[in-house]
């Protein structure tokens, strides 16, 4: 072999590590992050303080299937997605920012 020439090798290896980084950085932590949520969405519960992904602080009022009704205010009851629920807040929260 002519040492002018490259390895045929060489172009597979470097596709490997390049998808092999991919995972590492990028695809794993992506699942990660994906099953925590569904894990926190999975545990949210009637009364607990929510705040949705546009701001908007919550007590669940009721959960339906793929939906959720948090109480904003007096008789004030929104219907919303779960995927639209960011986090769930540790109780005593929105009493205390009032």
């Amino acid at each position: 072999m002519d040492p002018a020439q490259t390895s045929l090798y060489q172009p597979l290896i470097f596709l490997g590590m390049l998808l092999l980084f991919m995972y590492v950085f990028i695809i794993r932590p992506q699942n990660k992050r994906n099953k925590e949520i569904n894990q926190m969405l999975d545990n949210m519960q009637v009364g607990s303080e929510v705040i949705a992904a546009s701001g908007i602080l919550g007590k669940v009022k009721g959960i339906k299937g793929q939906y959720v009704s948090i109480e904003v205010s007096n008789s004030v009851v929104l219907k919303l997605q779960k995927s639209a629920i960011a986090n769930i807040l540790p109780n005593g929260t929105i009493d205390s920012i009032k």
